[in-house]
């Protein structure tokens, strides 16, 4: 029965197991699988029981070729369990041979801090420092040759990870007391990505130097970020701790709830600045109007779908890699013939194709004249599933036909009954070769 619970690792540690005893061919390798299979049966589906299990089993067989994999294993379910002392033994076994394993440094380092040991914090700044390094190499190894939506999957990421290092070291830094230091970290965290966590964190740390009117705004902006989440359990405890900071600054609570305020709307100004950088990079960023896409062409050109409102809009969504596709293009072209005329109707051949660059060639190849667009993460939003696939706008801007796949005896008389239909008229009389194919 699969661990639904457990890290993937688990569940397929025991096969992974019986398949090299199967190889090693040693009594000792027998007895220890033996073993190891029954400690997990035993364990059943209950996460402590397998810690339990795996701990028994390295104790007996300490010598075991799997240990390591084992370790890990370990590690990640104590994780899951939030079992500080494990995450450390076992997180550092683990960090000790995966030097950049960001979620085991992560665990690792807020596991130590927890404590409020200044050792153990001095150790969880080594390993902050260590996370912040591998973000940033990330950042920088990863942007080359990255579509837009690529990087910003990128930014988003390497942006959480590295505030969340600067989070880590700020608090180590708080624990040994350099508290100038903590303050700037925790600041530098809330500037690149703004959290709650950031946010309390830097109010900490600016109450503690004295400075109890920033870190009123820091909280306050806080306040307003976990206001975004009804769940967050912390919000009771965060306006506590306003009324306290706000009347040890004015002797009075009279004001605070102007402040409050004044933290959502600079939280709402920093959450559309960080959204127009993301725009910045990628147009089509938490857009969901298909009509609202930039669409970029093979000439690196940026075409906005919005200059098309208004007009019967046909979306040709083929690849590279599609024999039917090809199949498909002379008919299109026939279709696209009938309507040259109209200006009303507009037709966008759009290119699926993970890899750009086999698009040109393919083009020239094949002979196909016409401008292509890359589907800029257009496909996901209008749930193509099938290529080729055919999608009609009508003149307002609303998904009036879906073609996926096409029948070739058919496709050139439903295509244009599709987009006769999105203008509004009425069927085309049936001729001898629509009749017979109908």
């Amino acid at each position: 029965m699969a661990r639904v619970f457990l890290p993937a690792l688990i569940f397929t540690l025991p096969w992974a197991l019986r398949s090299q005893t199967q190889q090693a061919q040693t009594p000792q390798s027998d007895k220890e699988e033996e073993s190891l299979q029954e400690a997990l049966g035993e364990a059943g589906n209950s996460p402590v029981d397998f810690l339990r299990a795996l701990e028994n089993h390295l104790a007996q067989f300490p010598n075991s070729p799997r240990r390591a994999e084992l370790e890990a294993a370990l590690a990640k379910t104590a994780i899951e369990l939030n079992d500080d002392k494990r995450i450390i033994l076992y997180g550092d076994k683990v960090l000790a041979r995966i030097h950049d394993d960001t979620q085991m440094l992560q665990s690792v380092c807020a596991a130590l801090l927890r404590s409020s040991d200044q050792a153990a914090a001095f150790r969880a700044l080594g390993y902050a420092e260590t996370l912040q390094r591998v973000y940033l190499n990330a950042a920088e190894s990863g942007a080359k040759n990255a579509s837009d939506r690529d990087r910003v999957k990128l930014k988003e990421q390497t942006d959480r990870g590295l505030a969340s290092a600067f989070l880590l070291e700020a608090r180590a830094n708080g624990v040994l007391n350099h508290l100038p230091k903590a303050v700037e970290l925790a600041e530098k965290s809330y500037a690149l990505f703004p959290s709650v966590e950031a946010g309390r964190e830097a109010s900490k740390w600016l109450a503690a130097t004295g400075q109890t009117e920033q870190a009123i705004q820091y909280l306050a902006d806080a306040f307003a970020i976990a206001g975004l989440n009804s769940a967050d359990p912390a919000k009771a405890a965060d306006r506590a701790r306003l009324e306290e900071l706000y009347k040890q600054w004015k002797g009075t609570g009279a004001g605070l709830g102007d402040m409050i305020l004044r933290g959502y709307d600079r939280t709402a100004q920093q959450l559309a600045a960080r959204r127009e950088q993301i725009r910045e990079i990628d147009p089509n960023a938490q857009v969901q109007d298909p009509l609202q896409f930039t669409l970029s062409n093979v000439e690196g050109e940026k075409f906005k779908l919005t200059s098309l409102l208004g007009k019967v809009i046909v979306m040709d969504f083929w690849a590279t890699w599609c024999g039917p596709c090809r199949v498909q293009h002379p008919l299109y072209e026939q279709v696209k013939a009938k309507f040259k005329d109209n200006p009303d109707v507009v037709f966008l051949s759009v290119d699926s194709d993970e890899d750009h660059a086999l698009v040109k060639p393919f083009l020239e190849s094949q002979k196909w004249s016409q401008k292509v667009y890359f589907e800029d993460g257009l496909s996901k939003l209008l749930r193509v599933s099938s290529i080729p696939s055919t999608i009609v706008f009508n003149k307002k801007g609303e998904i009036s036909s879906r073609m996926p796949g096409f029948l070739p005896e058919r496709f050139e008389d439903m295509l244009t009954d599709r987009i006769d239909e999105a203008l509004g008229k009425p069927p085309r009389p049936a001729t001898p070769a629509r009749a017979t194919s109908q």
